[in-house]
């Protein structure tokens, strides 16, 4: 089984697929797909025979032989040597919804990063980028399902106040919020939100994992939303007034 699950992820990654992307391909939960990879598990008949399908091998060969020698001479090698090559066209890793319980663990795991889907944006350069998809609409007028693309903030003394960034932090998850500093108390951060709905509420400075400073929204036009001058005028507002607030509490 040593080299059938070698040759499982081999196979998965040549196609460039994520294990859930495998995984329903072959009508199986994910968690499965990483048991045969790392050989906790060994896939049922049925399972081999979709595989074999799929990457038109032999069960001989996916038992006996070593894939990535045969196929490619090390065809995943040259893969991530060329992905290092293109780095300065800012290769953006997209982190989906369906993937932000998983990121809080794997974010500082190159194969986990690896396995995200990846794109590129002309008007970005320089920089390291990384895409998040929202949820909710404490961010409106930015809709649910958008997706942020952020420049990553190494500092927070980098971060600059009234900003919106994806904040990763241990107790929070992903959010996507605007950043308030605060003069007196230096160890903590408001997050805004831009619908005046829901209040500011501040986290600890060390339980901030990451900070993507938000540089592109990218979003599906399903309908047009309608903002005449007195709604806007009045979400101005409201947003001022609680910014004012929150830096008279802070300061």
């Amino acid at each position: 089984m040593a080299v059938a699950g070698q040759n499982l992820k081999y196979l998965r990654k040549l196609r460039g697929w994520t294990q859930e992307e495998f995984a329903n391909k072959l009508g199986i939960k994910r968690s499965l797909v990483g048991a045969y990879e790392e050989e906790r598990a060994e896939p049922r008949l049925e399972v081999l025979e979709v595989i074999s399908d799929i990457f038109k091998v032999s069960l001989d060969e996916l038992f006996r032989k070593d894939l990535s020698v045969i196929q490619g001479s090390n065809y995943l090698a040259k893969r991530r040597q060329l992905k290092m090559m293109s780095a300065d066209r800012n290769i953006i890793h997209f982190v989906p919804v369906k993937a932000a319980a998983g990121y809080l663990a794997g974010y500082a795991d190159s194969e986990f990063i690896d396995e995200l889907n990846t794109f590129t944006l002309p008007m970005l350069t320089g920089g390291n980028y990384r895409a998040f998809e929202i949820i909710g609409d404490s961010m409106l007028p930015t809709p649910s399902g958008s997706i942020i693309v952020g420049e990553k903030i190494e500092n927070i003394d980098d971060a600059k106040t009234n900003m919106a960034f994806i904040v990763v932090s241990r107790n929070e998850g992903i959010v996507y919020k605007r950043i308030v500093k605060s003069n007196r108390a230096k160890n903590k951060v408001s997050l805004v939100s831009d619908n005046p709905v829901y209040q500011p509420y501040q986290v600890n400075v060390e339980d901030i994992i990451e900070m993507w400073q938000a540089q592109v929204v990218i979003n599906k036009i399903t309908h047009q939303q309608r903002w005449d001058v007195n709604s806007l005028a009045s979400l101005v507002n409201n947003l001022q007034s609680t910014v004012s607030t929150l830096n008279k509490k802070m300061n």
